[in-house]
This record gives C-alpha cells, structure tokens and sequence, in this order.
C-alpha cells in the first residue's frame, strides 16, 4: 500500500530507527520493536547513512524483517550522494525482491573526506530517477526552518517544489522542536502550491548530548521554552527523559488539535520512550479515525440527498 494513501483515513502515527550495529543489537531490536506490536504504527522508516556508517544492506535487513516477519510497513531510506544510479537500481531490485515498495528518497549527509559520486546531486534527481524505475512509493524530507545549506526560505521552497513534482508524494519533516515552525512551513507550502500530506519530525529530549549534536549538525534554532528544560535538568537523568518526553506529548496533542497530517516519531532505538508517548496520545489518534469516517459519511448522504433532489 502506498504511504500517501494512509493520510486520506485517519492522522498517520509513524516511526524510525536506525539500523543497530552489532547482530546482538539487531537482535534486542526486533524484540523490542515485537513488544510493542501493540501500537502498530502506520509505518518504519529505517535510517541509512555514510556519515554515520549505516549501510545499505543493515537497513535492507531491517525493513525486510518489520515488512514481513512484524507485518508492518516499513521504508528504506536511500541517501544519493555517494550511490551511483546503477548501485541505486541494484538496490531497489533487492528492495523490491523483499517487498519493500516505500522510499525515502534523500541526499543524505556529506562527509568531509569522501567525494561525492556524482550522478545524483539533489534529493529530487533521486526522486526523478526511482518514479522512473519502478512501481515503488516515494517520500521525502523537508525542513521547516529551511535546509542548513539553503541560501532562504524562499529557496528552500522551490526545491522542495520540485522534489514534489518528479514524485514525492509524502512529506516528512526534520525534527521540530516548536509547533509555529511547522504551521509557518505549511502557509509557504500552500502559498507555493505545494499539496501533498506532511507528517511533523517530533524527537522526544531524552538526552542532552545528542540532542545538542543533532541540532548543531542540523541547524535548528531550539525555542526558549525547550532551552529552559534543557538547562534545568542537564544534570538529572530521570528529570530530563520525563521533561523531554511530557514537551513532545504536549506538541503531538496541540498538532493533532490543529488538523495536522501526521506524525513521525525519532525514536533513537528507545521502544519504552515510544511506547509511554503511545499510550498518552493514541486515543487522539483512533479519534481521528472516527472523525475521517463521519466526515466521510456525512459527504456520501450529502451526495446522495442532492441526488434525489436532481431525480
């Protein structure tokens, strides 16, 4: 099933993780990743990344085993700064071969002491080239402050424009730390002609290292309330996966309050994490189930009383 087909039905809940690096991690994941089959989100992505040394074949593995053995949808990233279009097609044969038919097509990370291949410049020429290859379902990233490397918004937005039109049909946000960044994103996306569902980036702050090493590398500007409960409980553990895990319900309520069409949860490999956001806002997803439903059903009567009428 095609990704962008879920957001017509309900407010889409999804997740991702990054290939572990040892069997013996692999392994405590996909028993973690079983533990909590009762969430059943909408989707896994599975991270892969030169900069980082998560291989292709690690995430391969992965969303093979959650696509078959979990029976949940799972997506392969593929970065294209370092693949050349004859490795690309090899991979997608060995995507498709395991039933993996959902991509997250990105540039990916550069490395300082690696040259770029060169068939791919932008996540778009990536986009272009897998819509040309296959019957698979394409996602992309988005920035909602604008990409570190973009000169303005302005610029951001056309590209992201055009990673739309050669086939993403699926937005997924860089991590998002204050809800007015997105809704300011999604006005550029409107006002751009840019219509297509866009699930929110939300990492819980459970760590203050990598949350500062992420957000450097990424360039994200963290708001004042979010800097408060960093520098509040830097030195408590506990205090701060509590604090960092009540700031996310807290977005995750006030998005789903406001219409938004998903949301994409950086887990960084921690199921429990997961599972208590789960169980404080899953009854907000299943209402929005409902909510599809009698909008829908109320759209096939109206249908129908105008149908008597014209007879």
């Amino acid at each position: 099933m095609a990704l962008s087909e879920l957001f017509k039905d309900k407010t889409v809940f999804s997740l991702e993780i990054f290939p572990p690096k040892t069997p013996k991690g692999r392994h405590n994941l996909i028993q973690a990743l079983t533990g909590i089959q009762s969430i059943q989100p909408d989707f896994i992505s599975i991270t892969q990344s030169a900069a980082a040394g998560f291989s292709e074949q690690a995430t391969l593995q992965l969303a093979s085993q959650i696509q078959n053995d979990l029976n949940i949808p799972s997506v392969a990233h593929i970065p294209c700064l370092y693949h050349s279009k004859e490795e690309v097609a090899d991979y997608l044969e060995e995507l498709k071969a395991h039933g993996v038919e959902n991509i997250l097509a990105l540039r990916g990370d550069a490395c300082t002491d690696k040259p770029a291949v060169g068939d791919f410049r932008y996540a778009s020429d990536l986009v272009e080239f897998i819509k040309g290859y296959g019957d698979f379902d394409v996602s992309g990233a988005a920035y909602p402050q604008k990409h570190p490397e973009s000169d303005s918004v302005v610029s951001d937005t056309l590209y992201l424009k055009e990673k739309v039109q050669k086939g993403a049909s699926h937005l997924i946000t860089q991590m998002v730390f204050d809800n007015q960044d997105y809704w300011d994103f999604k006005q550029r996306l409107d006002l751009a002609g840019i219509h297509v569902p866009v699930e929110v980036g939300i990492m819980p702050c459970t760590n203050l290292k990598q949350i500062k090493r992420i957000t450097e590398m990424s360039g994200i500007k963290l708001p004042r309330k979010f800097i408060a409960i960093m520098d509040r409980y830097a030195d408590n553990p506990v205090a701060m996966r509590d604090a960092g895990i009540a700031y996310a319900i807290d977005q995750i309520v006030d998005l789903i309050a406001n219409g938004v069409d998903g949301i994409h949860l950086y887990t960084m490999n921690n199921m429990e994490n997961t599972q208590r956001i789960w169980e404080a806002t899953h009854n907000l997803f299943q209402a929005t189930q409902s909510s599809h439903f009698n909008a829908n059903q109320t759209t096939q009567e109206d249908h129908y009383e105008s149908r008597k009428v014209t007879l």
